[in-house]
């Protein structure tokens, strides 16, 4: 009887391995492909385009694409996004970390009200800011420059701050009362207590944060007007060219070359992103 369940046992955890494997490649498939596609020569793009491997395989689209267009080339455009990002992610990191303590550990008039309101946000289209968001940068002279799609980030985002007050909720008081009576204020506790604690919701938040501002579409589009100020999406829209030939062995190779940093940034802290998930929410 001990052997059957052992060899059902075995049975189980030899299919869900395999299911898993081939959902796995399923999903990294189109990877998969773009990167092979990239070392293809031109006249195999759409001659062997089911096939993942090139019959000839050639760098030459990483140095045409490199070169950019307009002679901008590529190490502007990563730079540009590299600048947005890092800047962009620590704001909102940091922004939402001191705003979820504040949500989790204070007491305010209405607390529950501006919270219920914060969470609101979560279910507003981001098309319904873009007009009056627009207009106010516009007013300021700020349009055209990396100023409207960094200063927002300054204020936090529901989505982190949400996920961050769940994890500080899950911090045991008693930490804040032994601050208190050690003479800390409340600005010393969050800095020195809250926030070092916090470091795996944080770090989860900004593998989200750089996740979501690395691929951003939109808020560049609108408000960068200058080639030499795009993004590394922006540039990879460029160089689509419907009145012309579209040189897409150089968009396969800068495509690819833009999943680097995030491939990167999740494997470096894949552990911080797991233990954050995990221990959001349980309580001390």
């Amino acid at each position: 009887m001990a052997k059957l369940n052992k060899r059902k046992e075995r049975v189980k955890t030899l299919c869900y391995h395999t299911l898993v494997a081939l959902l796995g490649i399923v999903m990294i498939y189109p990877i998969l492909w773009l990167a092979g596609s990239s070392f293809k020569a031109t006249d195999e793009l759409f001659t062997r385009v089911s096939s993942i491997f090139p019959a000839n395989p050639t760098f030459d689209h990483y140095i045409s694409g490199w070169k950019g267009f307009g002679n901008i080339s590529f190490t502007i455009f990563y730079k540009n996004t590299f600048i947005i990002t890092g800047i962009s992610t620590i704001a909102v990191v940091f922004s939402s970390a001191f705003i979820a303590y504040g949500f989790a550990r204070l007491n305010f008039p209405f607390k529950k009200f501006w919270f219920a309101c914060m969470l609101s946000t979560l279910m507003l289209p981001i098309q319904i800011q873009l007009i009056p968001q627009y207009l106010f940068f516009s007013h300021l002279g700020l349009v055209n420059s990396f100023t409207p799609v960094i200063l927002p980030n300054f204020f936090g985002k529901a989505f982190y701050i949400f996920m961050i007050v769940q994890f500080i909720r899950g911090i045991p008081r008693t930490l804040d009362e032994a601050a208190e009576i050690d003479g800390c204020n409340r600005f010393r506790t969050f800095f020195t207590i809250i926030m070092p604690l916090c470091t795996p919701a944080m770090i989860t938040a900004a593998i989200f944060a750089f996740y979501w501002t690395w691929g951003e579409f939109l808020m560049p589009l609108i408000y960068l007007n200058n080639p030499k100020l795009y993004t590394v999406s922006l540039a990879l829209r460029s160089f689509a060219d419907p009145s012309g030939m579209t040189n897409w062995g150089a968009i396969y190779a800068m495509s690819f070359l833009s999943l680097v940093p995030v491939f990167v940034i999740f494997i470096l802290l894949q552990r911080y992103l797991i233990e954050g998930i995990s221990t959001e929410g349980i309580k001390g």
